[in-house]
């Protein structure tokens, strides 16, 4: 049966946009999660913020960061993403919906998302996920699972695809 929604498609197509949209669209019911978001100076991206579904604020990436967890011009803060990561209430038991912006190359650096993401797709919680269009092996891996549906969307049908996944998300928790 499949419990587990993971949106796809190009950098830029909407993905994050979706996923904020559907929780503003449940109201108030119990959810928890993240999504990422641009940081930007001076009009030049320079890394990557988390934003938790409770207000909490972290880094994911920047510029700056040194180390070697790197994707392109990006250190990742790894320790960091998995402090970030413990604070999440996903351990809740009113808890009706998981979500997670984004299954990607810098969140796979971290075990611990690894084992979270592990955790939240076997859970009878809902998921929904974005996830890179072209990833890594683990993340193709969690593409196929029997308990996934994959939605791909573009730029041009995010509109349509937003109406589909919240349809079906209702249908997961639940709610009309």
């Amino acid at each position: 049966m499949i419990k587990n929604l993971l949106v796809t498609g190009p950098p830029g197509g909407g993905k994050t946009t979706l996923a904020r949209r559907i929780v503003g669209d449940l109201g108030n019911l119990p959810v928890a999660g993240f999504y990422t978001g641009e940081i930007r100076e001076q009009g030049e991206r320079v890394g990557f913020a988390l934003v938790g579904l409770d207000g909490r604020k972290g880094i994911l990436s920047h510029v700056t960061v040194k180390g070697p967890n790197r994707v392109g011009k990006y250190g990742v803060d790894v320790p960091g993403f998995e402090s970030f990561l413990d604070g999440l209430d996903l351990a809740n038991p009113g808890l009706r919906l998981v979500v997670i912006d984004e299954i990607g190359k810098m969140e796979c650096l971290s075990g611990r998302f690894r084992e979270l993401i592990g955790e939240c797709l076997g859970s009878p919680i809902p998921l929904l996920a974005t996830v890179a269009l072209k990833g890594t092996p683990p993340i193709e891996k969690i593409k196929v699972r029997q308990d996934v549906k994959v939605v791909p969307m573009t730029r041009e049908d995010r509109e349509e695809k937003f109406l589909e996944v919240l349809g079906e998300v209702r249908r997961l928790v639940g709610t009309l």
